[in-house]
């Protein structure tokens, strides 16, 4: 057993008139001391006592530290014996934060065709219907329309070249901020602004990395199954995607042992596993960092959904754990507010932003610098906080109207269960059918959900649809269902069964 001791509180600074509250900075510092290797597995930290005593902290600062390393799988406490740095980063993460070669020395350097080719952009079906049971569909009433036009009123008049002008490819400065504050306070990724890049929504992000980092044939691990757009915006350069089932755990990694050459990228949904939900485990992160790492490939992090969890903790990111910098993380505030909006980000390594940007500026201009400086005050003024607040209660409310009408109406077809994250539920069926000729049945009747089977790359799986819930009222969900049953029973009974 080893004792962290005095080596421990010598390294840890607390500071009262910092804007970070103590928790998070001594939360941070030991997460920091444990991913470089400072405090091994296996060590045993000082009692809470102890630490309140020589830090001068309260009991509480200490316990919520604890509290939370524990949950994303740093620390374990053992009954009656105190609390260890868990053997998980042992096997996995770097001991120390790695000093990186230039660009062009590095195994997961830009493409050569990164400097000028785009992607094929993936369809995209958008629907008019105000409410309907689409996986992406979010509530339109719910959209803070006042405040929102109050923001863009406050910019739209004004006749300054940098608010009429093309605009800054990296994107506006102060909005770069605002989203780097909110990505560290509520994601965990600890960048900086000048690692952010903002975009016309995930789907440009997608494109531009795929020019910038693949050449035709290099192989991409993608999720089976998995998010269509970007594997999609792969494949679009001439790149073969492989694809690795979900376990308990998120995504399984690849076989290493086939003889083949490595990967050069993977995407994930580590935070909420598009579409079937699952939440990547601190373990399965640590093994794909570490495959990261070891072969020289990139990790690009689709953060999907991350805000909108209703149970439980989101662990942290990938690109916060990611000490060799081989991590890409994409957000989007498409679903967070309203796709109709095109505002994304894009948290890049250093030496990645710039040629980022670059590409970025052929594939497509930045968004309209008067909407991204509305953005930036609604971020700066905590109206995001607030509306997600409000849409948490509103979708969590929607998902169990929606799971009580599928067991009233549809159970004998459909079973569902409770997500804790995300804007859909799976709805497995019953019956051995086609879900892609189920969900176009449906259609033909007017309601409307996304197959599973067209997620799939090469795995056979049981069918199941995507059932949206934000899009439908509370109290409009039992008629909505009961038009999804009477869609069914009239295709079936034109002969063609499902």
């Amino acid at each position: 057993m080893k004792s962290a001791g005095g080596r421990l509180l010598a390294g840890l600074e607390l500071h009262r008139d910092a804007a970070q509250p103590l928790h998070r900075q001594l939360y941070g510092q030991l997460r920091t001391q444990i991913l470089t290797g400072s405090l091994p597995s296996g060590t045993r930290l000082p009692s809470t006592r102890t630490l309140v005593a020589e830090l001068g902290v309260s009991r509480i600062t200490v316990v919520s530290a604890f509290e939370q390393l524990t949950a994303e799988g740093f620390l374990r406490s053992r009954a009656g014996d105190g609390t260890y740095v868990d053997t998980l980063w042992s096997d996995h993460a770097p001991r120390q934060p790695l000093s990186r070669p230039p660009l062009s020395e590095r195994g997961a350097a830009t493409s050569s065709r990164g400097a000028g080719l785009s992607g094929d952009a993936p369809h995209a079906w958008a629907p008019t219907e105000s409410e309907s049971f689409v996986a992406s569909q979010v509530a339109a009433s719910a959209f803070p329309a006042a405040t929102w036009k109050r923001l863009l009123g406050r910019h739209a008049g004004s006749t300054e070249q940098f608010m009429n002008g093309y605009g800054d490819p990296h994107g506006h400065r102060p909005l770069r901020e605002a989203i780097a504050d909110y990505v560290n306070d509520v994601r965990g990724l600890g960048c900086t602004p000048d690692q952010v890049i903002v975009t016309s929504g995930a789907q440009q992000a997608f494109n531009v990395l795929a020019a910038l980092l693949l050449d035709a044939g290099d192989t991409v691990v993608v999720e089976d199954p998995g998010h269509i757009s970007g594997r999609l915006a792969f494949q679009s350069q001439g790149c073969p995607v492989q694809g690795v089932p979900i376990d308990g755990e998120g995504a399984v990694l690849p076989d290493e042992f086939d003889g083949g050459s490595p990967a050069r990228l993977a995407c994930l949904t580590p935070a909420r596993q598009h579409p079937l939900g699952t939440a990547m485990s601190p373990a399965r992160r640590a093994e794909w960092i570490a495959w990261a790492e070891r072969n020289g490939s990139w990790i690009v992090e689709d953060d999907c959904d991350s805000e909108l969890r209703y149970r439980g903790k989101a662990l942290p990111t990938l690109f916060g754990l990611d000490l060799s910098r081989h991590v890409i993380t994409v957000g989007s505030f498409s679903k967070v507010l309203a796709p109709s909006i095109r505002l994304g980000y894009c948290v890049l390594p250093e030496d990645l932003v710039e040629p980022f940007a670059s590409v970025s500026s052929i594939i497509g201009r930045p968004p309209a610098t008067v909407l991204q400086a509305a953005l930036t005050d609604f971020l700066s003024e905590g109206h995001l906080h607030a509306h997600l607040r409000r849409t948490r209660r509103l979708y969590a409310a929607r998902q169990d109207a929606l799971l009580e009408a599928i067991d009233q109406r549809l159970s004998h077809r459909i079973q569902a269960e409770r997500v804790d994250a995300g804007l859909h539920v799976m709805g497995w069926l019953r019956e051995p059918s086609d879900d892609i000729e189920v969900a176009r049945g449906l259609a033909a009747g007017g309601v409307y959900t996304y197959p599973l089977g067209e997620y799939r790359v090469t795995r056979r799986l049981p069918p199941a649809l995507l059932i949206g819930f934000a899009g439908t009222a509370e109290d409009h969900m039992a008629e909505a269902a009961g038009r999804m049953a009477a869609a069914w029973d009239r295709w079936e009974k034109l002969g063609v069964t499902p």
